[in-house]
C-alpha cells in the first residue's frame, strides 16, 4: 500500500471543499446552509480557511460545526487556499474543489465538478483540473464590467498564444483538482500563493497536466466588497501579465519544473 492509501484512510468522503474567506459572515452561512444539503454532504467535506476575518466568520462557521482553520494574520487568498491543499494531503483526500464564500458559485456546479473529475476523455484520460466557467454554452447569464471584459480577453489571449489551449474563464475561483495537482500544489514554490490566476494555468498546463471546462451557475454577489472592484482589473491584468511571462519563460524555456514533476510521478506510482 502506498502513501497515499496510508494517509487516505483518515478521510471519510472523496471530495474535501475549500473555502477561504476573509470578513465574509454575511454570506458564508447561507453558502453553508446550502453545502449542508444531503447532494453535497454524501461526497464531500468542508473546510473554511479563515484568514484572520475581523467579523464573525470564524463564530459563525464553528457555530455549524465545520472544520475551520483560522490565520492569525491577514496572509492572502492564495494562502488560504494553499493551506487548504496540505490540510487536504494530510488528511487524504481525493479531490479538492475550492470555491469562493461570497456565495457567487452556486453550489449546484460541485457534483457536476466531482462527476467531471471522473470522467475519461475521447482517449481514456481523466482531468487533473477542472474549471468552472461563467462564458460558455450552457453557462448561466452573468454580467462584468468592462474592466473585467478586457482583463479576461486579454488572458484568453495570451494563454491561447502560450499553451495552444483556449480557455473561457482563465479567472474563475471555482476549480476542482485531482490528487496529483492539489499535492503539487501544496509544495513551496509550487504555487502563487499571492495572486495563483491564470499564471497558474500557464504553469499547469505547460507542466502537462491536463485542464478541462465546463458550464457554470455563477451568481453576483450580494454584500460585502470584491477584491477586483472598480478599475481595480485593469491593475491587476497588468500585475498578472508579467506573472504569466515569467511563468511562460520559466517553464517553456528554462524548464525549472521538469525534475519536480518527475519526483510527483514517482510519488504517485
Amino acid at each position: 500500500m502506498d502513501n497515499r492509501e496510508n494517509v487516505r484512510k483518515e478521510s471519510k468522503k472523496a471530495v474535501l471543499i475549500i473555502i477561504p474567506a476573509y470578513n465574509e459572515e454575511k454570506n458564508i452561512v447561507p453558502l453553508l446552509e446550502k453545502l449542508e444539503q444531503p447532494e453535497i454532504t454524501q461526497f464531500a467535506d468542508i473546510l473554511v480557511v479563515n484568514d484572520a476575518s475581523q467579523d464573525e466568520t470564524n463564530h459563525v462557521t464553528k457555530k455549524r460545526n465545520h472544520t475551520v482553520i483560522t490565520n492569525v494574520f491577514n496572509l492572502g487568498y492564495g494562502s488560504g487556499l494553499q493551506l487548504g491543499y496540505k490540510y487536504a494531503v494530510r488528511k487524504g483526500y481525493s479531490y479538492v474543489i475550492q470555491m469562493d464564500a461570497d456565495g457567487q458559485h452556486d453550489v449546484c456546479n460541485l457534483l457536476e465538478i466531482y462527476k467531471e473529475l471522473q470522467k475519461e476523455d475521447e482517449n481514456g484520460k481523466l482531468p487533473d483540473i477542472v474549471l468552472g466557467s461563467r462564458f460558455m454554452e450552457g453557462s448561466s447569464e452573468y454580467t462584468v464590467s468592462w474592466a473585467k471584459k478586457i482583463a479576461f480577453v486579454w488572458f484568453r489571449a495570451i494563454l491561447k498564444l502560450g499553451t495552444g489551449k483556449k480557455i473561457t474563464d482563465p479567472t474563475t475561483g471555482l476549480q476542482g483538482l485531482n490528487w496529483k495537482t492539489f499535492l503539487f500544489y501544496s509544495k513551496y514554490n509550487n504555487f502563487d500563493d499571492k495572486y495563483p490566476d491564470a499564471n497558474m494555468l500557464m504553469q499547469m498546463l505547460l507542466l502537462g497536466f491536463r485542464v478541462r471546462e465546463i458550464p457554470a451557475v455563477m451568481h453576483v454577489r450580494t454584500a460585502g466588497v470584491s477584491m477586483h472592484s472598480g478599475l481595480k482589473p485593469i491593475v491587476y491584468m497588468f500585475r498578472m501579465t508579467v506573472s504569466i511571462l515569467t511563468v511562460w519563460i520559466r517553464e517553456k524555456i528554462l524548464k525549472m519544473d521538469e525534475d519536480k514533476i518527475r519526483e510527483l510521478e514517482k510519488y504517485n506510482e
